[in-house]
């Protein structure tokens, strides 16, 4: 089983990588471009063949180190 976990920055909170890659793009051309706001995308492949424990434990793996849940948000997905 793979886990897909998805995490960004929570609104209101500043993302100055987001700002610079808008303005890298307002730069290279492309116009009507804002809002840019970036994230991080982390694959793990599980052992475990059971969704809800797989969740559980990919759940626990966010709060304890792989997001900062102050300042991010994460979502997972399960995919067989």
């Amino acid at each position: 089983m793979k886990a897909l976990i998805k995490i960004t920055l929570k609104n209101g909170v500043l993302d100055p990588q987001g700002k610079a890659i808008e303005n890298a793009l307002g730069a290279l051309g492309f116009d009507g471009v804002s809002g840019v706001r970036q994230g991080k995308l982390i694959e793990l492949d599980l052992a475990a063949s059971d969704a809800p424990a797989a969740r559980a434990e990919v759940e626990r793996m966010c709060q304890n180190l792989l997001a900062n849940t102050v300042i991010e948000n994460y979502s997972i997905e399960l995919v067989n």
